[in-house]
């Protein structure tokens, strides 16, 4: 028995409770260690009978008196009953449709009881229902669930608490003295952190150190606070953090065959293509991914920057190169309205030039996409546009240099490294207009180089951003007719809520029918909406674009890549629904000319305080890195990025709004490991084991 042994074999679980325990991500005997305890419970102190209070937690201690069962007559239940006596009185305790209780329990044993005693309708007397329950051995052999702290689990399949306390509680008395120490000990010498069997030891069943009081440790226990399970979290950022650091290791190491470099030619191209002069920083990014590109190494980095800063023209340049160098490139988009927006683009910024571009979405059928995936792997087509579909195995590239993927919070790591497998080594560059909390990028992007555009192109003003009730409607849209009558143009925005989409998406449609007739008669309104079809979202779009839209109404489809400068005022529905980064995105839709833009934040009646402490952040600030922060903390790194398509790895411990400091600390630390690591030895034999245990545990691509 170790810690790799299958969960099966483990005393108590069997073949039947593995089964279950596989479905929760419980596969070995270290994977079982590591299930936490969602919350604790003081059991320390027995109430005697005679003092127990109904409809509050409580813990006895007494013999079985008397036991029997019986079945109830109008529903036929069975009750197993027991009377169980202490120095003070008798109480009964009473189980429903648990018959093997009787082969369980004998007249005279002496229990211990947990439950909440209640007012039995019955009897008209007090019975504890249904209570976890221990039989104690005449040995006086310490108690699993009582007499001290107890740790409560999360059900799994039918395994109750007190079950799974048993099987851990044999377990870690089965492995004590054998449990290897993952931490180097440098590291538990700098943080003065427990070895790896008292920290899993304390972790389920804890116990009050000198000095403390119960009730501080009890809440520090709830809080996460303890050094046990800062330890427990700091490891798992630290194994995570040293594959990633492995990773950027090989990635250094990796040399391309290909040679890329820039001629005049190729910058008389660029220039010719650019809009507007470029920003500083635009410059600043535009020569780091340069240096990447002609350098010997494969480039992996990601492109930050705020919604309308100019990521997408200092990617436009990037591709330029790697197509007049004789390269093919893809740009991939999570939504096939952005897969759109981004042909469109570069269309119009490298058509003149005569480069091939295909778009490649799951609308593209037939013939059509026959003859895009020849044009691709025959080397014709140059650029590849698309969402999801690239990554389909008929997808092949003749010679793939360049990788651009948009939006990367929206795809996992495993999607990314299958994209990168479609060339020999391609150069990739993730963009992201969603501002990544420090924290979540060393998660999602630790293996990655980083640029930031800090700056917004010339010309742009600050959008200002106002809160209305439902009350000053009538002056809001008095403000889109001023804008409209002023030659631009205005959003009005309706969350789409998945339990109920029909009845939002009703709403939106009704509200679009009677805007065109009443509050904007006179003005062309028109609705947009996922549901309708990619042709359908695209001729509203083109029309909005070319002024001939008044008024869009729209669901969050517009979140991301849709670019109409002349668009000068946003209203948000139920404003109070959307999380900060969503609001911040689609907030991000105007003040993309040089006029000045206004959003109008609608919230309606019986807003949460949650929901006005966000919407006070969107009023006091455009700085897209602050409200991210704010928004984690708030809502979490699951809904904020998306719980199933986010790629963060799943911690047990570690929690990346509360442990922020150990996940900097262990960043910090893994490249110290890396550093004495190849200073040891050859990087097969320091890496090998990390890598397997690297991908089984955290679901990614292996390290080494």
């Amino acid at each position: 028995m170790d810690l790799s042994t299958p969960v099966q074999y483990v005393k108590g679980v069997g073949e039947r409770r593995a089964a279950v325990l596989e479905k929760a991500g419980i596969q070995t005997a270290s994977d079982l260690l590591r299930y936490k305890p969602f919350r604790y419970e003081d059991r320390t102190t027995f109430c005697p009978i005679a003092k127990i209070i109904p409809e509050s937690s409580t813990l006895i201690r007494g013999r079985v008196v008397t036991l029997g069962g019986r079945t109830t007559h109008r529903r036929r239940m069975r009750i197993f009953e027991l009377l169980v006596s202490d120095d003070t009185a008798t109480l009964p305790v009473k189980f429903f449709n648990q018959p093997y209780l009787s082969r369980v329990f004998k007249k005279g044993q002496e229990v211990v009881l947990y439950g909440v005693p209640r007012l039995d309708g019955y009897s008209l007397g007090i019975s504890l229902i249904n209570p976890e329950f221990e039989i104690l051995t005449a040995g006086g052999e310490d108690s699993i669930h009582s007499g001290r702290i107890v740790p409560i689990y999360r059900r799994i399949g039918s395994m109750t608490p007190s079950q799974m306390r048993t099987i851990l509680f044999r377990l870690l008395e089965r492995l004590k003295g054998t449990l290897p120490d993952a931490l180097p000990e440098w590291v538990r010498s700098r943080y003065s952190f427990p070895l790896f069997e008292e920290a899993l030891t304390q972790l389920h069943f804890p116990s009050v150190p000198p000095g403390r009081s119960k009730s501080e440790f009890l809440a520090e226990l709830e809080a996460g606070g303890t050094v046990v399970q800062h330890r427990l979290a700091y490891e798992e950022f630290f194994d995570f953090q040293r594959g990633l650091q492995v990773l950027k290791e090989n990635r250094s190491r990796e040399s391309k065959e290909r040679k890329l470099g820039i001629t005049p030619a190729i910058r008389n191209i660029i220039k010719s293509i650019l809009p507007f002069h470029p920003t500083g920083a635009q410059k600043r990014v535009l020569k780091q991914i340069v240096d990447d590109l002609c350098g010997p190494r494969v480039m992996s980095r990601l492109l930050q920057g705020d919604v309308g800063s100019g990521k997408t023209i200092v990617a436009v340049q990037a591709l330029i190169i790697v197509v007049e160098n004789g390269f093919q490139a893809v740009l991939m988009a999570p939504t096939e309205i952005l897969a759109e927006q981004h042909f469109e683009t570069l269309t119009r910024y490298l058509g003149k030039a005569g480069y091939s571009i295909a778009l490649l979405t799951a609308r593209v059928k037939g013939q059509e996409r026959k003859a895009i995936l020849q044009g691709l792997a025959a080397g014709e087509t140059q650029i590849a546009i698309g969402t999801h579909a690239v990554f389909q195995k008929r997808v092949s590239f003749h010679r793939l240099g360049f990788v651009v993927i948009d939006e990367q919070h929206r795809f996992g790591v495993r999607q990314r490294a299958q994209l990168q497998q479609k060339g020999e080594k391609p150069d990739t560059l993730v963009m992201t207009a969603t501002p990544i909390p420090r924290s979540l990028a060393l998660t999602l992007y630790g293996d990655l180089d980083l640029s930031i555009i800090d700056e917004l192109p010339p010309g742009r003003q600050p959008i200002r951003t106002v809160l209305r009730r439902d009350a000053e409607r009538q002056k809001v849209y008095a403000k889109m007719r001023d804008e409209v009558r002023k030659g631009r143009q205005c959003y009005i925005v309706f969350p789409l809520v998945e339990e109920s989409e029909k009845l939002e998406l009703r709403a939106a449609t009704e509200t679009a029918r009677q805007f065109q007739k009443t509050v904007f008669a006179g003005l062309e309104v028109a609705l947009i909406h996922g549901r309708l079809s990619g042709e359908e979202k695209e001729h509203t779009m083109a029309r909005f674009k070319r002024g001939e839209i008044d008024v869009l109404v729209s669901t969050t489809v517009i979140e991301v890549g849709i670019d109409v400068p002349n668009a000068s005022l946003m209203v948000i529905e139920h404003a109070s629904r959307f999380g900060l980064s969503q609001l911040h995105q689609l907030r991000g839709r105007i003040g993309r000319g040089e006029d000045q833009s206004y959003c109008v934040l609608l919230a309606g009646p019986g807003v949460s305080s949650e929901a006005r402490e966000r919407l006070r952040i969107m009023r006091e600030t455009n700085d897209g890195f602050r409200i991210a922060e704010k928004d984690l903390e708030l809502r979490g790194p699951g809904d904020f990025v998306g719980t199933k398509q986010s790629g963060i790895p799943q911690f047990r411990f570690a929690n990346l709004v509360r442990d922020r400091a150990w996940l900097e600390r262990a960043q910090l630390d893994a490249q110290e490991w890396l550093d004495r690591a190849l200073k040891a030895g050859p990087p097969e034999e320091s890496f090998g084991e990390l890598s397997r245990e690297w991908e089984r545990r955290f679901g990614l691509f292996r390290v080494g």
